[in-house]
This record gives structure tokens, C-alpha cells and sequence, in this order.
């Protein structure tokens, strides 16, 4: 009757998956759960959360994930469904997809940067703009 349930270790980390200094991966990364990156990884991520590359931490390789923290090094392609916020002491080089983009002052953001709207606004819009278009 009083039983406690006992929670898994992923669910009493919040679901993040952490890679530390000192470590480097060869290869590509899958995760569902968010993700903080201070170690080296050279190859492609993808992760329907958050990844946060640490200070320390830098990939060479595709990003493609829901909202990105940057503080240490990235050189590719990434896909930022919504938030991506770029911290002083960042170096970006490649190509940028995302929602929203925030660059603290300081940060070497040296990529092309394509800003896309998620497909909900694009419909709210489109059904805001035909009564007005009507009306003209």
C-alpha cells in the first residue's frame, strides 16, 4: 500500500546524457534525451532535445536537434528547430538553420545563417494574411 516506485538513474538525471573533458568520439550520436558535450566528437549528432557544447567541448560533424547552448568550438551543418544561443566565447564556422539565434558579443560566428519559421507559425500566419488579402 506504501510502496515506494523506485525511479530509474536516467529519470533521476533529467535525461541527459553527458560526454566529459577529455573524451573523444569517432562516430555519430542518436540520442532522444538532451545532451552536453565537453569532450571531442568528430562526426554527426542528432537528438530530438538540447545539446550544450561546453566550453571545453567541440564537434566536427551535422547537428540537427531541437535547441543548441554553444560555448566552445563547432565546424559543420546545424539545424536548430527552435533556440540557438551562441555564448561569448563560441567559434562557429559552417552553415546555421534555426528558428531563433541569440550571439552574446564576443563570439566568433564566422557561417551563413538561413533563419526558417516552424511550420505552426507559417499556418497561423497564412491564416491571418487570406482575410486581410480579402479585404484590399
Amino acid at each position: 500500500m506504501f510502496e515506494k516506485k523506485t525511479k530509474s538513474y536516467t529519470e533521476l538525471l533529467g535525461k541527459t546524457n553527458r560526454i566529459v573533458e577529455g573524451t573523444i568520439i569517432n562516430g555519430d550520436i542518436i540520442s532522444n534525451a538532451d545532451f552536453r558535450l565537453d569532450g571531442e566528437l568528430k562526426g554527426n549528432f542528432q537528438t530530438k532535445g538540447k545539446i550544450v557544447i561546453g566550453p571545453a567541448g567541440s564537434v566536427i560533424g551535422d547537428i540537427i536537434c531541437k535547441n543548441a547552448d554553444i560555448e566552445g568550438k563547432f565546424k559543420g551543418k546545424i539545424q536548430v528547430l527552435e533556440i540557438l544561443n551562441v555564448k561569448n566565447k563560441a567559434k562557429i564556422y559552417g552553415d546555421v538553420i534555426c528558428g531563433k539565434l541569440s550571439v552574446e558579443p564576443g563570439a566568433d560566428f564566422s557561417a551563413s545563417c538561413t533563419m526558417k519559421t516552424n511550420s505552426k507559425n507559417t499556418i497561423a500566419n497564412d491564416g491571418q494574411q487570406k482575410p486581410e488579402e480579402t479585404n484590399q
